[in-house]
């Protein structure tokens, strides 16, 4: 399956994280998020500009930047965006 930017993920589509791209200091920022290879999200929603987006994950709700969404390669689940 093709890995997509979670920034091109629409709302209400879920995925799994693959890659996290970027310097070592801005990757390492990402996964004290609790973003990393193999977590499932959900995109909860977009501010009415598109930045930043809202994820869920388990129990938790957070929000990136696109410039930060950007980094990110994800699968998506049912193969939709």
């Amino acid at each position: 399956m093709a890995l997509v930017c979670l920034r091109e993920m629409k709302k209400n589509s879920s995925g799994i994280i693959k890659k996290i791209n970027g310097s070592k200091e801005m990757e390492r920022r990402i996964r004290d998020l609790g973003l990393f290879s193999g977590i499932w999200f959900r995109v909860e929603g977009r501010a009415p500009l598109k930045d930043p987006v809202a994820l869920r994950l388990k129990n938790c709700k957070i929000t990136l930047r696109n410039n930060e969404a950007d980094l990110i390669l994800v699968e998506p689940e049912g193969g939709s965006i």
